[in-house]
């Protein structure tokens, strides 16, 4: 027939891609079109939709079809569903796994374990909403898909987000390193106990010499699906964790050794109210993945909505079964005693045989999970900041130079902010109640709202999860916000 089109199947979704701007991609790639329905073809610069639907014969507009390239939806390199599974994994499963535990002493076990799966299924919708309009926008950022529906000062605001919460947990993830290796006012360090005292009891400089000789290497990659190796590693050695703290509590439990857990949250003080302020803010931070989406959608091999939406899925039950076994378990091996960064609980007779060999195995094996876990986070943190500082400018990918200064600059400040910043509690109440909850729920809930308004329909079951989603994020930033303060202020006086 003389076409020049390769025939796909009608319910494929495909590119429209111009072939005049090879130096910039970005603004040749113009609309997205679920094949068969030219009604839903969206403008990434303006955010319209329906941009082809124009009365035949109007050639005012000098668009024509023919001038599209037909880009089909398979891709020939990228990583698997388990590589992907594995990277999303390692971004949600970091150091807010340390403080579930204490979150089980303030929330007791059957609300902290309610709230742990809630949260899952919540933030499992989010993700599924952000794909969802990220394909429809053809954005191949978060940042992106925010501007597509809310426009460039809220892509900023977005950006800004995503910068301080990766940044903040980044700073986490050095807090706990320093922690376990040189230990803190109340616990042992492993070179402590090991070797005695000396250098090493010199965080700062323990921490900068992790930093230099170990995350920068690997913060220096280029593409995350370098990572996928490392990610599964990581994973790996998240899971050993928890499997040595099950077994220790189990073991316990049956000998009697362990206390009877509280069960409900405590209300009997104004310190423990406090307290209920500030925990789900921090809970909210345990599955924040968002900012990284797009970019393990963008190298998932023969990428779709649903196989990324079964990546997804696969990440939330793993994630979910992961934080309620290292809840209830570290909860119950220290009780009363839990602290913020439970790792640090792990310096101690645990009253079971070869309890010193298992304190070592959990601490030395998170700190390599953290290890590996830190440039995936910096991935997106990098890209980011050089979305917002650079935009004119072209590809990251394109310029290692920018790349490597942006890591080396990066690495400086959160190496100053872990410093600073006292303990891990401290960092993840304030990034919970503001930017945590921001990109994971109301984000994502705007986005779907706007658009639905625009022309992209949303049943009324996915209506009301946006809209329950906005409204429980508000009231948990609000909430967060004002314990957050009057904490402070408490501490002060």
């Amino acid at each position: 027939m003389g076409s020049k089109y390769t025939p796909i199947p009608k319910d494929s979704d495909v590119e429209l891609q111009t072939r005049n701007d090879v130096h910039n991609p970005e603004k040749s790639r113009l609309k997205l079109l679920p094949f068969g329905d030219i009604e839903s073809f969206v403008d990434p610069e303006t955010g319209d939709l329906g941009a082809l639907t124009h009365d035949e014969g109007d050639e005012s507009d000098g668009l024509d079809i023919d001038d599209y390239a037909l880009v089909g939806s398979e891709h020939g390199n990228g990583s698997g569903i388990h590589g992907a599974v594995f990277n999303l994994t390692t971004t949600i499963i970091g150091a807010g796994i340390m403080a579930l535990p204490a979150t089980m002493k303030v929330l007791g076990l059957v609300l902290g374990i309610l709230l742990i799966i809630l949260m899952g299924i919540l933030s499992e919708i989010s993700v599924e909403i952000l794909v969802r309009f990220s394909v429809l926008c053809k954005a191949s950022s978060y940042g992106e898909v925010v501007q597509c529906a809310l426009g460039r000062n809220a892509k900023i605001l977005s950006e800004i987000c995503i910068i301080v919460n990766n940044a903040g947990v980044l700073i986490v993830y050095l807090i706990i390193m320093g922690d376990v290796m040189s230990g803190s006012l109340h616990h042992l360090g492993v070179f402590d106990q090991w070797l005695g005292h000396g250098v090493w009891d010199h965080r700062k400089l323990l921490i900068l010499v992790v930093v230099l000789f170990f995350l920068a290497p690997l913060c220096a990659l280029e593409k995350i699906d370098s990572l996928s190796l490392t990610s599964a590693a990581s994973v790996a050695l998240a899971i050993v964790f928890v499997i040595v703290c099950f077994v220790v509590a189990f073991i316990k439990l049956i000998e009697g050794k362990i206390e009877a857990p509280r069960m409900t949250p405590d209300f009997s003080s104004k310190r423990a109210i406090l307290d209920l302020l500030v925990v789900i803010p921090i809970m909210s931070n345990a599955y924040v993945c968002h900012f990284n989406v797009q970019p393990i959608y963008n190298e998932l091999e023969g990428r779709s909505p649903q196989k990324m939406n079964r990546v997804g899925r696969l990440t939330t039950l793993l994630c979910i079964g992961v934080y309620i076994a290292t809840a209830i378990s570290g909860y119950l091996l220290f009780g009363k005693d839990t602290e913020s960064d439970v790792l640090t609980n792990f310096d101690k007779d645990l009253g079971i045989p070869f309890s010193s060999a298992l304190n070592y195995i959990v601490r030395v094996g998170y700190i390599f999970h953290l290890v590996l876990v830190f440039p995936v986070v910096h991935f997106s943190l990098r890209q980011t900041v050089d979305a917002l500082v650079f935009e004119r400018s072209a590809p990251l990918s394109e310029s290692r130079k920018r790349s490597l200064s942006l890591t080396a600059v990066l690495l400086v400040l959160i190496y100053f902010g872990s410093t600073m910043i006292p303990n891990i509690w401290t960092a993840f109440k304030f990034t919970g109640a503001t930017t945590a909850v921001s990109l994971g729920f109301t984000f994502p809930s705007l986005i779907a709202l706007s658009l639905s308004r625009r022309g992209q329909s949303l049943s009324d079951g996915e209506k009301l999860l946006s809209w329950l989603m906005l409204i429980l994020a508000v009231i948990v930033s609000i909430v967060g916000v004002i314990g957050n303060i009057y904490g402070l202020k408490s501490q002060t006086k």
